[in-house]
């Protein structure tokens, strides 16, 4: 063992790859009414992003030592044992990270370490399993993280039990199952090999994208809907105004693999995830701060 083995290994980490669930942050904050403590929400960015999503997905690769592309690396290297020491490390860095904002959030990163390592240790695997792999991503990812998030901040146990802050949380999910089985339409041959039946492989890759489609409207509609109840008429529209470019984008996605089913390939997969997490993440920005200055 080495710094060079162990800087070798970093990559597979994929930080960078983790921003891509930022929106999910955004929105637990932009959901919220009155001050935030900013020193606490980035506490909690770093916690979840720089920490314990990277160990998550160390994790993952460790399990599934993949050889062709992977969510944010086209071509990933070696696993070797280093790889796990580094997803030990970060995973006691996130809890005890959280230790310092408060405990209920430290025990919240812990259950979401804990399952994500259910996801991808070979001798649970729910990757294995579509739809119970699907539900523990989506909900985890989604609902849950948005709750997490808001939990780290301070927020109190009323506000965040308030029927609409749920609501919202449950778009999370929702929006989760539409780009989620995306993210898997690249790699059947791989998921396939492995024995993994995911949700994408289980649909296919035109009925990934029909679900993918649903999911996304639903989620829009309840967002609509929860925003119309809580008279937030103007989060509305900064959202729709901000999705523009994500719906055209995959519009012409769709279309492309409904006449070319190679066109679901990483390419087209990482540049929808680059922008869908921009541009909903620039609108919940947008909304944060619109809330607190004006």
């Amino acid at each position: 063992m080495s710094f060079a083995a162990y800087r070798r290994a970093l990559p597979l980490l994929r930080i960078p790859f983790s921003v891509y669930l930022m929106p999910v942050f955004w929105f637990g904050l932009s959901a919220l009414r009155g001050p935030i403590d900013g020193l606490r929400a980035v506490g909690v960015f770093i916690v979840l992003h720089v920490l314990a999503y990277p160990a998550s997905n160390g994790y993952n690769s460790y399990y599934d030592r993949d050889e062709g592309s992977i969510g944010g690396l086209k071509q990933p290297p070696k696993v070797s044992e280093e790889l796990i020491h580094l997803v030990w490390l970060f995973d006691a860095l996130a809890v005890l990270g959280a230790m310092l904002l408060s405990w209920p959030f430290a025990v919240m990163v812990a259950v979401y370490l804990a399952i994500s390592k259910a996801y991808s240790y070979e001798g649970i695997r729910l990757k294995k399993y579509p739809l119970v792999s699907t539900l523990v991503v989506v909900v985890f990812q989604g609902a849950f993280t948005f709750l997490m998030t808001q939990v780290g901040v301070g927020a109190a146990y009323a506000q965040m039990t308030q029927p609409t802050n749920l609501l919202l949380a449950l778009v999370s999910t929702l929006f989760l199952c539409g780009s989620y089985p995306l993210t898997q339409v690249y790699q059947h041959t791989e998921d396939r090999q492995r024995g993994d039946q995911t949700l994408s492989l289980l649909l296919g890759i035109r009925g990934t994208f029909v679900f993918a489609a649903i999911g996304l409207l639903l989620g829009a509609m309840v967002l609509a809907f929860t925003y119309w109840q809580r008279q937030e008429l103007r989060n509305l529209i900064i959202f729709l105004i901000a999705t523009v470019p994500v719906v055209a984008l995959f519009n012409n996605w769709a279309w492309q693999v409904w006449r070319n089913p190679a066109a679901a390939n990483f390419e087209h997969t990482m540049r929808m995830n680059q922008v869908s997490s921009l541009c909903l993440s620039a609108a919940f920005i947008t909304m944060l701060v619109w809330q607190h200055l004006y």
